[in-house]
């Protein structure tokens, strides 16, 4: 079942996310509504907060960069056969150098800015299954599972912005929240009961 994504201004998007265990009512279904969602919206990452729930549920999918041709055949490989779910996840270090990227958001449509990141990050994580797992990316498929990590931490992309970039942005935020603004997927806005 697609949910709809919860859009910039609801408070569920700044609440740092709770820790859930394997009786989390109906969690296999809610993992495959929100790939469904994902997918229908064209994402690459989706965070459990852009549904609604604060919990700490994220999940990446980077198959969509496989065909960048600015990539090496050995980035293309690795981001086209990546797909993970991440429960109650903690990056345990970020590493190496800053580096710019251009960054979009479900939650924020239309909104495209560049956001520095080190390169190299450490996770510990529960897959699907339960099972604990400790590993280190780099790259691009950091910087997807870092955007998705903090929004299980309550921060989004624009937080990352300089003031001047934030004031430059205030009413396309605003209108995003009240949701004068245009998009192919269903969406939640916190300030209008308009879903479409």
């Amino acid at each position: 079942m697609i949910l709809p994504i919860v859009a910039y201004g609801d408070p569920v998007l700044r609440k740092v996310a709770q820790e859930i265990d394997p009786g989390y009512p109906r969690l296999t279904d809610l993992i495959d509504n929100m790939w469904e969602t994902m997918y229908n919206a064209n994402g690459v990452g989706l965070a459990a907060p852009q549904v609604g729930l604060a919990i700490r549920v994220f999940m990446v999918d980077t198959g969509p960069f496989a065909d960048d041709e600015d990539l090496s055949p050995k980035e293309q490989e690795v981001l086209g056969s990546f797909k993970k779910t991440f429960i109650n996840a903690k990056i345990v270090e970020e590493t190496g150098k800053d580096w710019v990227f251009n960054e979009g958001c479900l939650s924020i449509p239309d909104v495209r800015e560049d956001v520095n990141r080190l390169d190299t990050i450490t996770i510990s994580y529960l897959d699907k299954d339960f099972k604990p797992h400790t590993e280190t990316y780099d790259g691009l498929l950091a910087r997807v599972i870092q955007h998705e990590y903090d929004h299980i931490e309550g921060i989004l992309f624009t937080d990352k912005l300089s003031s001047l970039k934030k004031r430059l942005l205030k009413g396309r935020l605003n209108n995003i929240s009240k949701g004068k603004i245009k998009v192919d997927y269903r969406m939640r806005f916190p300030a209008a009961k308009k879903v479409r």
